[in-house]
């Protein structure tokens, strides 16, 4: 999940219209997409302040991504109206997390701190290519992509937005952007 406003958390962003009886297509912002069979509602951002609950119905999970009807939808341009729409959760809705889970959201803006006590920089995004993440911190010698790898990251504090990294390790298996 992704994108923070207050107590809100992104799941996904509607792509396009699918069919031509209001359906959407969103690329979910979640690790399990038929999480959104379990929802009957989600929000929509109407400023910077306020969400606007919206009814769905019809979900359906294929290759990945969600189709599912919004609101009272019934037709090709009520859909094309939602196109590059985040949808979001209150954040006491969101599936509840593992240990060593964080919601993405929350990784964004920590400092990441090694073992010997160096500020490396700050955390700008979360890649998710395959095996494992990739943390993006702006460090001031440039980009540098972290995996996170648990002998790699040793704690992960996002009330603190602190990261700490095994100082050897980061090195060994951390480049620096192009």
């Amino acid at each position: 999940m992704n994108v923070s406003k207050e107590g809100y958390l992104s799941i996904g962003q509607i792509l396009r219209p699918q069919g031509l009886l209001g359906q959407v297509k969103i690329r979910p912002d979640t690790d399990d997409p038929g999480r959104f069979s379990a929802l009957s509602h989600v929000f929509l951002k109407k400023d910077d302040k306020n969400f606007e609950e919206m009814l769905i119905s019809d979900v359906k999970v294929r290759s990945g991504f969600v189709y599912l009807t919004m609101g009272d939808d019934k037709s090709v341009e009520d859909a094309e109206k939602r196109r590059d729409t985040l949808l979001y959760i209150p954040r006491e809705e969101s599936v509840p997390l593992e240990t060593f889970e964080n919601f993405i959201v929350d990784l964004i803006g920590c400092t990441l701190i090694d073992t010997n006590g160096n500020e490396i920089g700050v955390v700008k995004d979360v890649l998710q290519p395959g095996a494992n993440d990739v943390y993006v911190v702006k460090t001031s010698k440039g980009t540098l992509l972290v995996p996170a790898l648990k002998h790699v990251i040793l704690s992960v504090d996002v009330q603190q937005k602190r990261m700490l990294a095994h100082a050897d390790k980061l090195m060994e298996v951390s480049i620096f952007e192009d």
